[in-house]
């Protein structure tokens, strides 16, 4: 666990203040020591050294220097699942999430300790300056209230071939989404891909074989790492999530990526389980991390046996209200089915009566993300927004400066830096 990949996510960083005079770093810290009590035990410890809060947090290392690993047992079972009955599968599936979740003894599948230790600092920040309220810069361009992000891992030949179907629903209900191929699992369709960045639509890449091996060891990692990058100047990509969600941060910061969406919040049905806690994107070393915030789509029909998309919408929810970002990873192999495919169906058509969020492909959030964390004034940014936060009845609220229209969705764009982002920080 290395806390400087984690170091620039201060919450003096985050929140981007902009009163005059500016807080100062003491009067920072004190508001973070005073914040910390809401965090898991293992984490409070860690209260005045902020970079190893951070990497207890979202670095994970909450559950241990062995979390990256996996374990004997989670190896065998990805070795043989091949061979194992869909029914098994799904039963392990359950019972591994079930005991994980009671385990790592995070909230699922909301987790709101996190965000209330971001709203606590800025309570008690407030206390300790004795202001009212304080202004600070939007999280999300024209003054939305949270931001709305989709995509797609692609897990096989018939999974590629039902894009279309997934696009084309999306199109007409005015979103847009990132679709993640793998490499060198199944022959590419390299029209099916120019057509989806011509119609607004973002290609990744998702891992290199989608076998299970691509963290297996540092020089194996480091091997097929050079051949993603490589892939990803091919596709003229700059997103990746790994398969699985297998994840190690320090040996991702070989591959040229603007943003990785690897990671998730709070997830027990993963085979590495855990989460990062957080419901906003975040710097990890050279790149923006995304991490999906709403449960992927499997877990929620297959292995929960949901036919509606009220998990997902009681998520939003708790993301609106603390103006975080719903991130959702979903499967065209799985949204061949019928229940998924309602589901998916069913929340994309709430979301589209709802007009107060940032909807906006993956690769734009990261550069918007990265942008708001340089800019020194709202009027930096092409939809700068600055709001303010205070106490009232002892509880932290927003007051918004919000959006006079419904959120464009039918073009793909950002509100974003008035220049231009690099590949990585």
């Amino acid at each position: 666990m290395n806390p400087d990949l984690y170091a620039r996510n201060t919450p003096e960083r985050f929140w981007r203040v902009l009163n005059d005079p500016a807080p100062s770093r003491g009067e920072w810290e004190e508001a973070a020591r005073r914040a910390v009590s809401v965090l898991p035990p293992a984490v409070r410890g860690h209260a005045d050294d902020m970079p190893s809060l951070l990497a207890m947090t979202l670095g994970e290392g909450q559950f241990g220097p062995g979390h990256w690993e996996g374990g004997t047992a989670q190896r065998l079972y990805y070795a043989v699942k091949p061979a194992i009955p869909r029914a098994l599968t799904l039963g392990l599936r359950r019972l591994y999430g079930d005991r994980r979740a009671g385990m790592l003894q995070l909230g699922w599948p909301i987790e709101p300790r996190y965000a209330a230790f971001q709203l606590g600092v800025m309570g008690h920040l407030l206390r300790i300056t004795g202001q009212a309220h304080l202004p600070f810069l939007n999280f999300w361009p024209d003054g939305r209230r949270y931001a709305l992000v989709l995509t797609h891992d692609i897990e096989s030949a018939a999974g590629q071939r039902f894009v279309p179907e997934v696009a084309a629903l999306e199109e007409d209900l005015g979103f847009r989404s990132s679709f993640n191929f793998v490499p060198e699992l199944y022959p590419l369709d390299r029209d099916l891909m120019a057509d989806l960045k011509t119609r607004g639509f973002e290609v990744g890449v998702h891992g290199l074989r989608h076998d299970g091996k691509l963290f297996s060891g540092r020089e194996h990692f480091m091997r097929r790492s050079a051949r993603i990058n490589a892939y990803l100047g091919e596709f003229e990509a700059v997103g990746f999530r790994a398969p699985l969600t297998q994840r190690q941060p320090e040996w991702m910061q070989a591959l040229e990526i603007e943003y990785d969406s690897s990671f998730f919040d709070t997830d027990p049905f993963e085979p590495i389980a855990g989460g990062t806690m957080s419901i906003w994107p975040f710097q990890l070393g050279r790149f923006v991390e995304l991490p999906y915030t709403l449960a992927q789509d499997y877990t929620v029909t297959a292995v929960l046996n949901e036919t509606t998309p009220r998990l997902w919408l009681r998520k939003v929810g708790f993301i609106a209200a603390n103006r975080g970002m719903a991130l959702l990873d979903t499967h065209p192999d799985s949204l061949r089915n019928p229940v998924p495919s309602n589901v998916y169906e069913g929340f994309l058509r709430e979301m589209s009566l709802r007009a107060d969020y940032h909807h906006a492909l993956p690769r734009d959030v990261a550069r918007w993300w990265r942008a708001r964390a340089g800019a020194a004034l709202a009027g930096d940014l092409e939809g700068g927004i600055a709001s303010t936060i205070h106490v009232r009845d002892g509880r932290v609220e927003f007051s918004d400066r919000r959006a006079a229209s419904p959120p464009d969705r039918h073009a793909s764009r950002t509100a974003g830096a008035r220049s231009s982002a690099g590949r990585t920080a």
